[in-house]
């Protein structure tokens, strides 16, 4: 299977290529960059030193390859298709928040909510990092229409979601020791987190959410807390969570308390729940730039290409 990449320099696509030269079934064929033409990709990307001799190109070749990952930024997906052909077949995996509306015929990316869908698909929209965390700790109370109440929603993402391109508040001196709230109710992601909790239980209402996203202190992950009125026990949430995800590769329900590095550095979600009164405590980690998105982008293919789903994929977390 022969896959190629569109925009190649970002922090995903870097993810993404270290995933493609290490996946049993996969050929990486091209990794697109204009900027980057000619350079080695290890000069960008300087963990594959010793991994690979490829370099950017500034060419397009689309009919070389099965699959293809767009990872430019938003809104360059629906140009790129607009000043190129599709080859017939290609199967595509766009990164970017384009199509996770599932217009033009897309599908939205979820493997825990799509699956099958994904499975039949040749379009796929990744979700973004938080609604990927975020949906994941509410799925299973939406399937049962149990989000009845506000949902109360902190999260803390590290700098790399930020993206490649340094900014004030990417920059080291400002973000280490530092904590800080940003698009506190407005975040892009609230909008398809809504759409998917919808799916499942038509009566919720996007304003039930209360979304509060901030800036953590170290480079990778996300780490999520979210409380709700819940009527059931903890067994009985428990017991929910378990069913709804016992066929998912990636996403874990464990009776401890969690931690960020438990999933670092690998596509896992791991999800804690505690009971307080009516309140059910939902904590969610993932990696941002795996689970969250290029590790999740391999998921999608292997669904796509009838693949093992975990191919590529068994990485060893962080842990200390």
């Amino acid at each position: 299977m022969k896959a190629g990449i569109i925009g190649g320099a970002g922090y995903t696509a870097g993810e993404l290529i270290r995933l493609l030269l290490n996946h049993p079934e996969a050929e990486l064929t091209f990794v697109n960059s204009e900027s980057n033409a000619g350079n080695r990709l290890s000069d960008v990307h300087t963990d594959l030193i010793g991994e690979t001799d490829m370099r950017f190109t500034a060419e397009l070749p689309l009919d070389s390859v099965d699959v293809l990952f767009l990872c430019s930024g938003h809104g360059q997906s629906s140009q790129f298709w607009a000043e190129h052909s599709r080859p017939e077949g290609l199967k595509v995996i766009d990164l970017a928040q384009d199509f996770r509306d599932e217009h033009d015929g897309y599908v939205y990316g979820l493997p825990e909510l799509n699956g099958l869908r994904i499975a039949s698909a040749s379009s796929v929209a990744n979700p973004g990092c938080f609604a990927t965390a975020l949906q994941l700790g509410l799925l299973p109370l939406a399937s049962a229409g149990l989000l009845q109440s506000d949902v109360n929603i902190t999260a803390l993402t590290g700098s790399t979601g930020a993206g490649v391109k340094p900014s004030a508040t990417t920059h080291f001196s400002w973000r280490d020791n530092n904590l800080s709230v940003y698009k506190a109710f407005t975040h892009q992601h609230l909008a398809e987190i809504a759409r998917s909790l919808r799916s499942l239980q038509p009566s919720f209402s996007a304003e039930q959410l209360y979304f509060v996203p901030m800036r953590g202190d170290f480079p990778r992950g996300i780490f999520a807390t979210i409380t709700t009125d819940c009527p059931l026990s903890p067994e009985e949430a428990t017991d929910l969570y378990r069913k709804f995800y016992a066929d998912s590769a990636f996403t874990i329900v464990t009776d401890k308390a969690i931690s960020l590095k438990q999933v670092v550095n690998t596509n896992k979600a791991v999800i804690a729940l505690d009971k307080h009164g009516k309140k059910l405590l939902v904590t969610v980690a993932i990696d941002n730039l795996l689970k969250g998105a290029s590790g999740q982008a391999v998921h999608n293919m292997n669904l796509m290409l009838g693949l093992d789903e975990s191919a590529g994929l068994r990485l060893k977390p962080q842990a200390f």
